[in-house]
């Protein structure tokens, strides 16, 4: 089935919502200030955004702590239906997100129209959420009272999301707090903040109410969210981003004891075992490792492949990734778009030269594309040592760094040895082993056979410090619910009496 044409790129810009979203109206900043958004792939001003100040955060979450109540109060089959209208509408409107994310983030637009689906997934599956919130009623094991346990919405809640996936990492975190009652104010990502406007813009058009959501691009992060995570009348802290920042975030919001999800960093392993189908596990390893150009969570970091298919494994490998063509995400033979900024190709360029003279080969790859975009070659190193520097640092880039091991309790070692635990991925047809797998290596998420485990009906989530809580899946919900326990006296004690 043929893709549809794009569209017009100036006329999509020009149209994209680009001021504050407080209390059910869009604004310009307090101060009158902007700020640039930059396409990467042309180093070209995209757009200005308003830029946010500590005022406007004030009053944005004035306007959500003021519209909770009723909010929390509103029919669970409303909340669920404003989601529903809102999954319809972005499933309507995808090549306008499409675009929109190609032209901020990068990323080519097959990819970001798969974001797009992914996205609005999160919309439809907490709409489906939402009316079955539930408790339940119990007889004490005495006999003597009645047990009745209800939930209730945490409340005001912040989001800060951040640039790799402008819409998948906004809707999973708006959706279950939408089903659940609770007010919100997000702060999106300097670098993407189009997206999540567009987004704000569709569920106002879905019938959000005024109050509800509201959405404070800014440019000074820290100056705008530290006086509302130490605000009493917020109640909830959700963030998507790096473990440094996650930490500082955890340690601000200990003063006011607020409920806090982090999904934070990772460094996944890819583990080939001997017995793996070879090609299938190249397959699933182009998958975790080149979705988004590197520029994920849970991309494939390090791979570690058993010694005697190491080398088969990797010249196939190394031929997938050569094929891959680093263009403008607009362009119809790309397949790779730029990196989000020169900081982060530079960071790239740097864990390569390291790595290099640390003992490993380039197979393909290793340098910066010269020229307008913050492009970097697909890479492939191999007889990378153990211990290497960029083994333990989260790459965010198109850099695969191949190592062997000899022993399943050798790989075992070898993935677990990180602070992260966020996924996981490993290839074998060992029943057994696959069951050992799931029990012994540390980590949130295990990808068996997989080398995609992203799914809005799934627990999304990481152990050690990749982060606390959990988002999607059943367990989604309830990062936004509180639970109240009622005793009752025993109903029967009076007519007894």
């Amino acid at each position: 089935m043929s893709q549809p044409a794009p569209l017009d790129e100036t006329s999509l810009v020009a149209d994209l919502p680009v001021d504050l979203y407080i209390d059910g109206q869009w604004r310009p900043s307090s101060t009158g200030n902007r700020f640039d958004v930059i396409d990467p792939s042309t180093e070209q001003v995209l757009a200005t955004v308003a830029d946010a100040s500590p005022d406007d955060g004030d009053a944005a979450l004035a306007a959500a702590h003021a519209a909770q109540k009723a909010w929390g109060r509103t029919a669970p089959r409303e909340r669920a239906e404003i989601l529903r209208r809102a999954f319809d509408l972005v499933t309507e409107r995808a090549e306008e997100f499409a675009l929109t994310m190609t032209l901020e983030m990068g990323k080519p637009l097959a990819e970001a129209r798969g974001e797009v689906a992914y996205g609005a997934e999160f919309l439809r599956w907490f709409s489906e959420e939402a009316p079955r919130i539930s408790g339940r009623y119990a007889t004490a094991p005495d006999g003597r009272n009645r047990l009745v346990v209800v939930q209730r919405p945490v409340g005001p809640s912040l989001f800060i999301t951040p640039w790799n996936f402008p819409l998948a990492m906004a809707t999973r975190k708006i959706a279950p707090a939408i089903a659940a009652g609770c007010t919100m104010v997000l702060k999106p990502a300097a670098l993407t903040p189009l997206t999540a406007l567009l987004l704000t813009q569709v569920l106002e058009e879905a019938g959000l109410p005024r109050g509800v959501l509201n959405v404070i691009p800014t440019s000074r992060a820290g100056a705008v969210t530290a006086p509302l995570i130490a605000d009493e009348r917020l109640r909830k802290l959700s963030f998507t981003g790096s473990t440094e920042v996650g930490r500082r975030l955890i340690a601000d919001s200990a003063h006011q004891v607020l409920r806090v999800s982090m999904e934070l960093g990772g460094n996944a392993p890819f583990i080939v075992f001997e017995d793996a189908d070879i090609d299938a596990a190249v397959d699933g390893a182009v998958a975790a490792k080149m979705r988004n150009g590197g520029e994920a969570c849970v991309a494939a970091n390090r791979f570690l492949v058993h010694d005697s298919v190491a080398a088969e494994f990797s010249e196939k490998f190394t031929a997938r990734i050569a094929a891959f063509v680093p263009a403008r995400g607009t362009e119809p033979h790309s397949t790779m778009g730029p990196l989000v900024d020169a900081a982060t190709r530079d960071k790239v360029a740097e864990l390569v030269t390291g790595a290099v003279a640390q003992g490993a080969r380039v197979a393909v790859g290793g340098n910066a594309i010269p020229g307008a975009g913050y492009f970097y070659e697909p890479t492939v190193l191999v007889d990378v040592p153990e211990g290497a520097d960029i083994l333990g640092e989260e790459i965010f880039g198109p850099v695969a760094p191949i190592t062997t091991f000899s022993t399943e309790e050798e790989a075992i070692r070898l993935a677990n040895a990180t602070e992260f635990g966020l996924v996981c991925f490993a290839y074998t047809r060992d029943l057994d082993r696959g069951l050992r797998l799931a029990e012994e290596l540390e980590t949130g998420m295990l990808g068996l056979n997989a080398g995609v485990v992203s799914n809005p009906a799934a627990p999304f989530g990481g152990v050690k410090q990749s982060g606390l809580g959990r988002e999607g899946g059943f367990e989604g919900i309830h990062e936004y619910l509180e639970t109240t326990y009622v005793g009752i006296a025993d109903p029967f004690a009076s007519r007894e009496a």
